[in-house]
């Protein structure tokens, strides 16, 4: 029988920098999934780091000081035990951009963007796509008019899906139910204002995660999906890439 590698705190280190091969990574997950109080502070670590990375995709002074604050919330935030240097090179970048020194292509890993072709997208995104488009058919038809009455308490009795907070001014336009490879969904159809239409999916996979936002592109679709536990997500629109990550990343955070 195989023996596996005990987890340290160097494979969370990675894990939230998505630096592990995908076999270590679901050895984490498991880790993870036996762990609560140690994957809640992972998922934490994750929703500051997503911080950071928004941050340092606006560039410029304004940003100075919610960077220094998302800085000292990562060093609170580290109390499992991260590795010094993690934290040092987090504050570097911090300082850096007050200094006027960050240019946007210098920190490419700390910004959401494609999936890395060595690692699988999750099915439950194509899920979540054919949901928009079937939802992009029935706002043609007549016969089958949007129901923009939900209510997230009923959903999370009926499916076990807690869904995120939406920002001020998103307005829920369309909410429906809709068969899954694993099991009941939620897809929401949400007027977000300048953001355009957009459509939030969510899912229990059947497994434990804590994946961070990640980015890829369906043909004329652009989706941002994530992880949070047992249940993922994925927000969906036709717009440009960045703007729908950083979205994500606040829905993301508002779930924790």
């Amino acid at each position: 029988m195989k023996t596996i590698d005990p987890v340290i705190d160097a494979d969370l280190d990675a894990y939230v920098d998505g630096e592990l091969t995908v076999a270590r990574r679901v050895e984490v997950e498991s880790y993870l999934s036996e762990h609560p109080a140690i994957a809640a502070k992972v998922m934490a670590d994750m929703s500051i780091r997503g911080e950071l990375r928004m941050a340092l995709a606006g560039g410029g002074l304004a940003a100075k000081a919610e960077t220094r604050e998302a800085a000292r919330r990562l060093e609170r935030g580290l109390a499992y035990g991260r590795v010094l240097s993690s934290f040092q090179r987090v504050a570097a970048v911090a300082m850096l951009m007050a200094a006027g020194w960050v240019a946007h292509t210098s920190f490419g890993a700390f910004t959401a963007s494609e999936v890395n072709a060595s690692v699988p997208v999750p099915a439950f995104v194509d899920d979540a796509v054919q949901a928009y488009r079937a939802t992009a058919l029935r706002e043609t038809m007549k016969s089958q008019p949007a129901q923009a009455a939900f209510n997230p308490d009923e959903i999370r009795a009926s499916t076990a899906i807690v869904l995120p907070e939406l920002p001020q001014g998103w307005r829920v336009t369309d909410a429906q139910i809709y068969p899954s490879g694993f099991g009941p969904s939620v897809e929401m159809t949400i007027d977000a204002g300048k953001g355009g239409q957009l459509s939030l999916f969510a899912v229990r996979p059947g497994s434990f995660g804590v994946q961070k936002v990640s980015h890829v592109k369906r043909d004329d679709v652009q989706a941002a999906y994530w992880q949070i536990g047992e249940v993922a997500y994925a927000l969906i629109g036709d717009g440009k890439a960045a703007e729908l990550d950083g979205e994500a990343e606040k829905l993301a955070r508002s779930l924790y």
